[in-house]
């Protein structure tokens, strides 16, 4: 006996009914709506490309990132142009006090290359902090207190919009205040170390969004806890 086909009007049925919970439900049940309406296929895409639209008068969060990064990976007819046309510089507004360029990072969190993303992150804290450290490849303490306000905001937006926000140095600072700023209680919270042992760079972290929340970007802790302290102790957090 064959299986009970699914009618058009069905589908088409389904699809409005979940349109009309996407605009209305919480944001992690949002997550969930746009996943189930992008495998829908075509007909789906239309509609998050839509709501994305709806969304450009308020302020861009992991929602309008998620959305971004389903139609940036389809080859839906186009789509690619839409988005080259309506976001050219990308989602996020990138700005910075010292002109440092962050759309290298913006494009490879969109497109979820998060191992590039973080490697970039750290050469662009570098050039922040000026040639010797961009020499040097890593961060003394004392430059961070340098570190303009807008410049560490737009680095920690990009990594909270393009990873359900999950990602970025206000989520590691909120789950280090949680703990009682106890690094003993971080480091294994946010998946750097498991008992005694530091996790390994780069094959023992996790490069994707299964990764514990504050999992990334990552600063050098071998070094010692006060490039992190600085950055997560920084004005930009209020």
């Amino acid at each position: 006996m064959s299986e009970p086909t699914t009618s058009l009007s069905e589908t088409s049925t389904h699809l409005a009914d979940l349109e009309s919970q996407l605009k209305t439900a919480s944001e992690k049940n949002q997550l969930q709506l746009i996943e189930q309406i992008a495998a829908t296929g075509e007909a789906g895409l239309i509609i998050l490309k839509q709501f994305l639209q709806e969304r450009q008068q308020g302020s861009v969060n992991f929602i309008d990132g998620k959305l971004y990064q389903l139609l940036l990976k389809t080859d839906a007819p186009g789509m690619a142009d839409f988005l080259r046309t309506t976001y050219p510089n990308g989602l996020v507004s990138l700005q910075s006090l010292r002109g440092i360029d962050y759309s290298p990072v913006q494009e490879l969190l969109a497109k979820q290359d998060y191992q590039a993303a973080d490697r970039v992150s750290m050469q662009k804290l570098c050039e922040l902090a000026g040639p010797q450290a961009m020499e040097r490849k890593w961060l003394y303490f004392t430059e961070i207190d340098k570190f303009p306000i807008e410049d560490l905001q737009t680095l920690d937006r990009l990594w909270q919009v393009y990873s359900e926000g999950k990602f970025g140095l206000s989520v590691q600072r909120e789950i280090w205040l949680g703990v009682g700023k106890n690094w003993d209680k971080l480091w294994p919270k946010i998946g750097w170390k498991s008992g005694n042992t530091w996790t390994r760079y780069p094959g023992e972290f996790t490069w994707n969004l299964t990764a514990p929340r504050g999992h990334l970007p990552l600063s050098n802790q071998l070094r010692g806890v006060r490039v992190i302290e600085k950055l997560l102790t920084h004005p930009a957090w209020g």
